[in-house]
């Protein structure tokens, strides 16, 4: 391990280099881990912190967001992939509190991992993605980041319960909330990243599958309005007739075209 963080440090590693189960923070006593992978060529990299999805309940860090990080290595990215505190148990607004630590983390660990702190931008996918919005919207100086890239995450969650009708049981379980009454609807309010929207953000992409039955396709470009409103940048790229998940688009050839988008965003973004 010595010897890794030495190569590490001088930048003398021929070839990605990846480490698994570093601990990040321990809220509460309880322990959350990151898994690290350092790619080769000239540093310091640009990385990107990705979030997983699973309705604020459930995943891990290498479930299903396993088809961006080979993308990500390939496309020269250090990245990070994080676990976080879930539902039931721990209820909002603990997850986003612990994306914010991964932040701050990788921040203070750039230098051992040759990672630019500068360059830094936050991934994550459905629950994920409502999480690294979150964190991109609300950021204080030690959690900004350079890029937010959210993949279909539910941002107006007022407007999603209220479409249904009710509100569904990941987020009765994430923020503790019954009905759709006052009360909820605060709630509801409180946790939304459509909420927070202000001039300043960094820039955001949202790739979208526009058949999403989970999470409609309109939550990405009613936010990204309102970012560029207040006078943000953000891009909304359409994955045409892809449902809800990453896992699934694997399966389909024409639905593969995000990947290169996100790459292309990512470099010009990240500069």
């Amino acid at each position: 391990m010595r010897r890794l963080l030495i190569l590490l440090s001088m930048g003398l590693l021929a070839a990605a280099a990846e480490r698994n189960g570093i601990e990040y923070a321990r809220p509460g006593g309880v322990p959350l881990t990151l898994d690290a992978s350092v790619t080769e060529g000239k540093c310091p990299f640009p990385a990107v912190i990705v979030v997983h999805g699973g309705g604020w309940h459930g995943g891990t860090k290498r479930s299903y967001e396993k088809p961006l990080l080979p993308v990500l290595s390939e496309a020269g990215f250090a990245w990070f992939t994080i676990n976080y505190r879930l539902a039931p148990r721990y209820k909002y607004p603990a997850a986003v509190e612990d994306v914010e630590a991964a932040v701050r983390w990788v921040k203070a660990h750039a230098r051992e991992f040759q990672v630019d702190r500068t360059r830094i931008a936050l991934m994550g996918e459905s629950a994920g993605g409502h999480l690294v919005a979150m964190v991109g919207i609300r950021s204080a100086p030690e959690t900004r980041v350079a890029a937010v890239v959210d993949f279909y995450g539910p941002h107006d969650l007022v407007k999603r319960e209220s479409d249904n009708g009710k509100i569904g049981e990941n987020l009765r379980n994430f923020l503790g909330i019954e009905k759709l009454d006052e009360a909820g609807l605060a709630k509801l309010r409180e946790a939304s990243p459509a909420t927070y929207v202000k001039p300043g953000l960094p820039p955001f992409l949202f790739i979208h599958g526009t058949k999403d039955a989970g999470v409609p396709y309109e939550q990405s470009p009613l936010l990204c309005e309102k970012l560029r409103a207040a006078g943000n940048r953000c891009q909304v790229f359409p994955v045409e007739g892809a449902p809800h998940g990453i896992g699934a688009w694997e399966k389909v050839e024409a639905w593969q075209g995000y990947k290169k988008k996100m790459v292309e965003w990512l470099r010009a973004t990240l500069k």
